[in-house]
């Protein structure tokens, strides 16, 4: 338990060192859990994408990438099922799901996302992407979410809603590092209102309008970082400020894309040590307000926001 709780504590260090802050929040045990689950999440990503740690980068045809995703299927279906595993990922997911019970169906729906790569999806329309968003991200919300206790279906759903507006940013990020491996997040009819080809994506006469359509991204990610501040309302004290802290992180990077203009994409955005460090104890505050108003929160809708049908 101690070695893989070490490999997990590294994974997510190397793998996200902006989640990796704000998990220094959390008390022991869930941080515990939280990095192990992270750790499965994080192995099976690099595993489709050919990567190590979220970097670098192996071209794969399609049939590597689905036999790949076959045996994450299979491996995953042994430790639902109780069976151990010689994989460290495995092992550290097989300690999650003894302990807080992750339900079958979630972990396969993230599987389903990274599928949704493995077979190079299109994304036609808005909900489309939202659709990718919640089995790539928000479903890992809803997991962390049972972590830390979490069992009313509406807090269920701010928790997806937290893991959407990440991934949405992610989107927003990183139009230009995608399209250089062949991906585009960005809805089809967006680009199409802005007569940009979807295979002439790439060419700099085409920049601006691409900056104006990541910035309805970041815009649109607004919506469900609020429904998120209200969720982690319902949270315990530590979790509440963990999850803040991750929040004003995530947020920090998309405002910055939005802030950039056509220069958001000359580099990786970044935020600095220094500024993470900030937002944690910013974080502070915003847990504090937002548990202090338990009550008037937990009556707060969600309309407009994307749901995932019969979860």
């Amino acid at each position: 338990m101690e070695n893989l709780a070490s490999y997990s504590e590294m994974t997510i260090k190397q793998g996200s060192k902006s989640f990796a802050k704000a998990a220094m929040l959390f008390d022991k045990d869930t941080r515990q859990s939280v990095t192990m689950l992270y750790a499965w999440c994080r192995y099976c990503d690099d595993v489709i994408d050919g990567q190590t740690l979220g970097h670098g980068s192996r071209t794969l045809d399609r049939e590597e990438k689905l036999e790949r995703l076959r045996l994450l299927q299979t491996e995953t279906a042994r430790i639902v099922d109780g069976q151990s595993s010689d994989i460290p990922a495995f092992a550290a997911l097989q300690q999650v799901v003894r302990k807080h019970g992750i339900a079958r169906r979630d972990l396969f729906d993230l599987l389903d996302g990274f599928a949704l790569d493995a077979t190079e999806a299109r994304f036609s329309t808005l909900n489309d992407t939202l659709h990718y968003c919640y089995h790539v991200a928000g479903v890992v919300g809803v997991m962390m979410a049972q972590i830390m206790g979490v069992k009313d279906r509406e807090v269920m759903h701010r928790a997806a809603d937290l893991g959407i507006a990440f991934q949405l940013t992610n989107i927003a990020r990183d139009v230009i590092d995608d399209m250089r491996i062949g991906r585009c997040y960005l809805p089809e009819e967006w680009l199409e209102r802005m007569r940009i080809p979807r295979e002439d994506i790439h060419l700099p006469q085409h920049r601006a309008a691409l900056h104006g359509l990541a910035c309805e991204l970041v815009e649109f990610a607004e919506h469900y970082y609020a429904s998120a501040r209200i969720g982690m309302s319902q949270l315990p004290w530590r979790c509440a400020w963990a999850i803040a802290s991750a929040l004003l992180i995530y947020r920090d990077i998309g405002l910055r894309v939005h802030s950039a203009g056509v220069d958001a994409w000359n580099g990786r955005t970044q935020i600095s040590s220094g500024r993470k460090i900030w937002h944690l104890c910013r974080g502070f505050f915003v847990a504090v307000n937002a548990v202090g108003h338990r009550d008037r929160n937990k009556s707060a809708g969600r309309t407009g926001l994307w749901t995932k049908a019969s979860s």
